[in-house]
């Protein structure tokens, strides 16, 4: 009997010619293709992302570096008595000090170091225009703390004027023609004739961390909205903190199961997605118009702030209480805790993590809110430092809004200053945040 030789094409399954590849095949390799399409996305979207964020901090870095160093002048300043107290009478009345002329003994130090022929007015103007309209307050202040310096002379540092500064720093165009630029030619003879003699110096602009808001750009500084902002944290974290986590407590361990906190629960996550400004208007009717609080205190942002933040810390606190597994309860309930007992022994310990580090991640986020701490009037012109919660105040988002409204060109310089430092506050938050949800975080 003769054999039978079966053919190839009698294992191909049916529907598929021979040689073709099996269906199986190519939708492996589909989904393979597939799977590295997605991987190629993510990796854009992630180097898109970063992009525009290395964009937007170089940016904010390039404009704002300059802001934390500032041009001084160092000028043997003679403290004239026929100036300062012509009468004799600062022994008897200290007022005398307080309104002497004093622009006029920076006039003249300037003009015999700029070796200036006093009667030529044009020439005295313009070099006294080298100096910060602020220099007589710090002679006000030095002559009223030791009024023995009075018919002295005195090397004494002075701001140089916004102008001078910029182009000391070379952020103005030197190049264009003179009449196109804020600082002439015989200026720039002059800032080279100071700094050759190494009264025109750069040094670090304490300043900025410690004057208030003022009109002149060289002498506004951040001190006012530091200050304003720490009272704003304070009242947040007093307000919000106990309360976001007294009710997380009650909500997640002893509130029953019904329909009214199955609604409080759903307005919460609500309030959470509310726009802040809805906020700012609420402070502006009930603490403001009802209440009558002061406008521009520290202590209705706070308030403001706080019932912003609140949705977030319960939102926090209750996912950090749900990560505590239940059989931690339940021993404890075993082992003939009361219920208090469980939660304030047991549980809450254990969720701390989780409730600090929604807390903390709040006041990041309250920090940078500007829109309701407007409609409250915290964008008001404050140069004193405010003594108590009551007092008028700005903080540092509003400090960077209002400075970046200005149109003086120095201002953009102090404008991404504010921001770097608002940006380390918040960085330094969110670092804080992860620190502590990685050292006390526990794996269940």
């Amino acid at each position: 009997m003769s054999g039978v030789v079966s053919s190839p094409s009698h294992n191909i399954p049916r529907g598929l010619t021979p040689g073709a590849p099996a269906r199986r095949d190519i939708g492996i390799k589909r989904r393979y293709a597939a799977e590295r399409r997605f991987r190629a996305y993510g990796i854009a979207a992630v180097v898109f992302g970063l992009v525009f964020l290395l964009t937007l901090v170089s940016t904010v870095v390039r404009n704002g570096y300059t802001a934390f160093v500032q041009t001084s002048i160092t000028l043997p300043i003679e403290f004239t008595e026929k100036i300062i107290d012509p009468t004799g009478k600062r022994a008897s009345d200290p007022k005398v000090l307080m309104v002497a002329n004093y622009p006029v003994l920076i006039r003249d130090a300037l003009v015999k170091a700029l070796d200036i022929d006093p009667s030529n007015r044009a020439l005295v103007r313009e070099a006294t225009a080298m100096v910060s309209d602020g220099a007589r307050i710090v002679l006000r202040d030095k002559v009223t703390a030791n009024p023995s310096i009075v018919g002295t002379t005195q090397n004494l540092t002075v701001l140089a004027s916004a102008n001078i500064d910029s182009a000391n720093k070379g952020q103005i165009d030197l190049t264009v023609d003179e009449k196109d630029r804020k600082v002439s030619d015989r200026q720039l003879g002059w800032m080279k004739q100071l700094t050759a003699s190494g009264a025109l110096h750069e040094a670090f602009n304490s300043g900025l961390f410690v004057s208030g808001n003022s009109s002149r750009p060289e002498a506004a500084g951040l001190g006012v909205a530091l200050i304003g902002s720490l009272y704003l944290m304070l009242t947040v974290l007093v307000l919000a903190l106990p309360v976001g986590v007294a009710a997380s407590i009650y909500l997640e361990e002893f509130a029953p199961r019904n329909r009214l906190t199955d609604l409080i629960e759903v307005n919460i996550n609500n309030l959470a997605a509310v726009p802040s400004i809805v906020y700012g208007l609420l402070g502006l009717s009930v603490f403001i118009n009802m209440m009558g609080l002061p406008r521009s205190a520290s202590l209705v942002g706070g308030l403001v702030l706080s019932l912003m933040t609140l949705p977030m810390i319960i939102i926090a606190t209750r996912s950090a209480l749900r990560a505590v597994p239940p059989s931690i309860r339940s021993a404890a309930l075993g082992l003939g805790a009361s219920r208090m007992q469980m939660v304030f022994h047991h549980v809450l310990p254990l969720a701390m993590p989780g409730i600090l580090t929604g807390t903390i991640l709040g006041l990041a986020h309250a920090l940078g809110e500007t829109a309701p701490l407007l409609l409250i009037g915290m964008v008001a012109f404050v140069a004193n430092y405010p003594a108590s919660p009551l007092d008028p105040s700005t903080a540092l988002p509003v400090q960077i809004y209002m400075w970046a409204s200005e149109a003086e060109r120095a201002f953009v310089e102090r404008t991404s200053g504010a921001i770097i430092v608002l940006l380390f506050f918040l960085v330094a938050m969110n670092i804080g945040a992860i620190l502590l949800r990685r050292r006390f975080e526990r794996r269940w």
